[in-house]
């Protein structure tokens, strides 16, 4: 269920504080899978991600009547997941301590030696096109695809799979994000770009292997 099909906030609130388990169910249905997947950005399976979602959702049941509506709901109740999932992360060993941009985050996102050099008629143009991708209409090349960008997304570093997860795969806008996670816009900017960046190189990798299969 979208988010539009939602109440407004203030709405929502009141009948959560009225304990209205059909408002809490309505909740529960739009907005934990989108939950889920931002929890398995911090924790190490399936299954550790069900347990903070499901401790989210007891966090806001229980601080619901101290929600004080300087965020949107949706990004208070994110708060709360995403500090669960992190505690969840550090037992779990699988959290890298800090989202800031590290010295990993920087250089450059492809191969220079892909682009013409300095002295080139063109310099700075790519030396050969990237190959055209395939079309997503075809239903095994969809399902392959979502397979190599689960398990891409899975091997980027946490700071950015964080990142990416929240912006492309749960919507939330930059500002959120920036929210969320408390770093500064630039950062959210480096991030993200370098996320979509090996996402995308993973990808074009494959569709290489397969055109010269």
């Amino acid at each position: 269920m979208a988010d539009t099909a939602l109440p407004a906030d203030a709405i929502v609130v009141g009948r959560l504080r009225a304990r209205d388990e059909a408002m809490f169910a309505t909740l529960i249905d739009a907005w934990s899978p989108g939950m889920l997947r931002a929890a398995r950005a911090y924790v190490a399976d399936d299954h550790a991600a069900q347990d903070v979602v499901q401790e989210a959702w007891l966090g806001v049941l229980r601080g619901i009547d101290g929600f004080q509506g300087i965020s949107s709901l949706r990004t208070w109740v994110y708060r709360i997941l995403i500090n669960k999932a992190k505690t969840r992360g550090v037992r779990d060993a699988r959290l890298i301590p800090g989202l800031g941009v590290t010295d990993d985050d920087h250089g450059p996102t492809v191969d220079p030696a892909r682009f013409r050099g300095a002295y080139d008629p063109y310099p700075g143009h790519w030396r050969s096109s990237p190959p055209a991708w395939p079309s997503p209409e075809d239903g095994a090349v969809a399902a392959e695809t979502r397979r190599r960008l689960a398990s891409a997304l899975a091997g980027l570093p946490t700071r950015q799979r964080v990142v990416v997860t929240l912006r492309d795969v749960a919507g939330h806008t930059s500002d959120e994000v920036c929210e969320l996670l408390s770093i500064s816009a630039a950062n959210q900017r480096v991030l993200l770009h370098r996320g979509r960046a090996a996402l995308r190189a993973v990808l074009e990798q494959h569709w290489i292997k397969e055109a010269s299969a």
